[in-house]
Parts: C-alpha cells; sequence; structure tokens
C-alpha cells in the first residue's frame, strides 16, 4: 500500500534526523564535534528533501527507490557532491602524469573515512532497526565492496574500523579511533 503524502514527508523528516542525530552521537564519540553537527545537512535542501519524500519507503535509502523509478537519482548526485564523508566525493581523474585516464579514488583526510564510518553505523542502525547487529554495516560494504571506486588507503581504513566494530563493538571502535586514528 502507497503512503500518502504527508505520511511520507513525516516518515522521511524523522528518519534523517534521526540519522543525522545518531552520526552526530557517533562523530562526537570520536572527537569530530564540527563535522557532527553538520553532517548531512543537505539532507534537508529541497533538491534531496523532496525526492526522500517522494521515494520514500522507511526501510531503505529513498536514492535507490528513485534510481530505480528514474535510471538515475539527482537527489544522490547533489547529495555526494557537497559531503565529504562519501567517497564518492573523493573520485577524479588521477593527474595528467600518472598516464591513467581512468576515474580513481582520491586520498581521503582521515577524519571523513571515521565521519564515513560514523555514517554507515548510523544507517545500518536507522535501517535495520531491532535486526542491527555490530556486524551489519560491515555486511552491507561487503555486499557492495565491488563497485566501489575507493582510494586503497580510504578502503583499508573503512574497512579496518568496520571488521573491528564486528569483533568488538562500538566501545572499543571508538577508543581505537580516538587514540591510533584521529
Amino acid at each position: 500500500m502507497e503512503l500518502r503524502f504527508r505520511e511520507r514527508l513525516a516518515g522521511h523528516f524523522k528518519t534523517i534526523t534521526h540519522h543525522k542525530l545518531l552520526v552526530m552521537k557517533y562523530c562526537f564519540r570520536a572527537g569530530l564535534y564540527r563535522q557532527g553537527l553538520l553532517h548531512d545537512l543537505s539532507k534537508y535542501m529541497p533538491s534531496e528533501f523532496f525526492a526522500g519524500v517522494k521515494y520514500y519507503q522507511g526501510y531503505r535509502s529513498p536514492n535507490n527507490a528513485q534510481r530505480e523509478a528514474e535510471g538515475c537519482s539527482p537527489a544522490w548526485l547533489h547529495h555526494k557532491g557537497r559531503n565529504k564523508h562519501h567517497f564518492e566525493y573523493w573520485i577524479d581523474y588521477p593527474g595528467k602524469d600518472s598516464g591513467n585516464t581512468q576515474l580513481a579514488g582520491m586520498p581521503m583526510p582521515k577524519r571523513y573515512v571515521v565521519e564515513m564510518f560514523c555514517d554507515r553505523l548510523a544507517a545500518s542502525r536507522t535501517y535495520k532497526k531491532e535486526d542491527y547487529t555490530d556486524r551489519s554495516p560491515l555486511e552491507y560494504y561487503l555486499k557492495g565492496k565491488g563497485h566501489y571506486v575507493m582510494h586503497p588507503d580510504a578502503e583499508r581504513l573503512l574497512y579496518r574500523l568496520l571488521l573491528m566494530l564486528s569483533q568488538h563493538g562500538e566501545r572499543y571502535t571508538f577508543r581505537y579511533i580516538r587514540r591510533n586514528v584521529l
């Protein structure tokens, strides 16, 4: 059964706000206060927000539904171009001296890789709800791994943090981030 506009509007607003507050909490635990406060503010901009309302389902990103319906997601293109915690923000052509003309992942500052980790943790908690385990973010990452265009250093760090979370939990992983990554 399709949701009415008001139900989609309220559901989408609650979902993105819940997600943003979770990421803020995790960023604060990592010591990234500014990034926690500013995380995903573009989701409230009309170009992202109203597409999110239109394609809201409650159990997955509306960007995926928009992509399926329209062939691409302009809301996602807007979002990833404004938020440095997405590895897609860091995709470019290598310098002319490399001889490579293929798109590649550029180096990401560690603070954005950590914010990406926090984002994935919060997204898994938001969409999986009571089915969430500390392994959920790693499982989601592994499902899409073959399609990522990410700098090898960023990919290694993200994987290490997701694996650590799955094996040792949040407390251990955030302590490791504060002491050894940032």
